[in-house]
């Protein structure tokens, strides 16, 4: 199966175009359903229409997703939980909702102002790939019953958004954090495993799949995100444009002379 390019066109006749169990990873921000102006196209569906479009796209990655696989998915608040069924009527196999926490956002008079996003994390059987030695973070304190390695991250992330002044912001209103997707990839795929964005929007899956050696495929119906996405492909990235703020700490409490010097094993 060809990988590393990008397709222009609708994502659910584009996927059914791809191989039964062809796909290891499957992360993707789809659209909300909000009015957002995409360009070329509105997102807005009346809702039965919308069903019906995520049941189909759901459908077809749970198809070419190996048994092995994994599927990442944001969304907002208003359809979190419908989706979160159509994952389980479609047999998925749920292992995650994780939250995304960030310190800017929308202001409101009235009410809480939305400081998060929800990730809804579902394997296609109970045999999936997960490296948690590849994501770790520092522990909060040293105690000898904790792994030295690092600390399972958890499911609440604290990421910041790409802000508008950041050198490393397009113009995409939806950019995700390079630094989210990667934490997302090393945990789910391995080196040259194959990764779908089907909503590729900015192209950040496939800058960070491409950075850390895996194999990429991405689609979008809006031909200007494509060709963001391939100029964004070719130049280098640090994955430096966010960062969770536990990953700088070091652990409390390091008494033992063979632990400050670093002789953890």
């Amino acid at each position: 199966m060809k990988t590393n390019y990008f397709i222009t066109g609708d994502t659910i006749n584009e996927i059914k175009k791809l191989p039964n169990a062809a796909i290891d990873l499957i992360c993707t921000d789809p659209p909300y359903n909000l009015g957002k102006d995409y360009g070329n196209n509105i997102d807005w569906k009346q809702w039965h229409e919308y069903e019906k479009f995520t049941l189909e796209w759901l459908t077809e990655s749970k198809r070419i997703l190996r048994d092995t696989g994994s599927i990442y998915v944001f969304m907002g608040v208003k359809f979190i939980s419908r989706l979160f069924l159509m994952f389980q009527e479609l047999g998925f196999h749920f292992n995650g909702w994780i939250t995304w926490h960030y310190t800017q956002g929308m202001g409101r008079i009235k009410g809480f102002s939305p400081r998060h996003e929800d990730i809804l994390y579902f394997t296609k059987s109970d045999d999936f790939t997960f490296n948690l030695d590849d994501i770790r973070i520092p522990q909060k304190y040293f105690r000898t019953r904790n792994n030295m390695k690092g600390a399972n991250p958890g499911d609440v992330w604290e990421f910041s958004h790409i802000h508008y002044s950041n050198p490393e912001r397009v113009k995409h209103p939806t950019q995700k954090p390079e630094a989210l997707i990667k934490r997302i990839i090393l945990a789910s795929s391995n080196i040259n495993d194959t990764i779908l964005d089907p909503f590729v929007g900015s192209g950040t899956t496939c800058v960070v799949a491409n950075l850390l050696n895996r194999k990429w495929i991405g689609i979008d119906i809006n031909p200007q995100y494509i060709k963001m996405s391939e100029s964004r492909i070719k130049k280098e990235r640090n994955l430096l444009d966010s960062f969770d703020p536990r990953e700088n700490r070091k652990p409390k409490d390091l008494k033992e002379a063979s632990i400050n010097q670093g002789n953890l094993f």
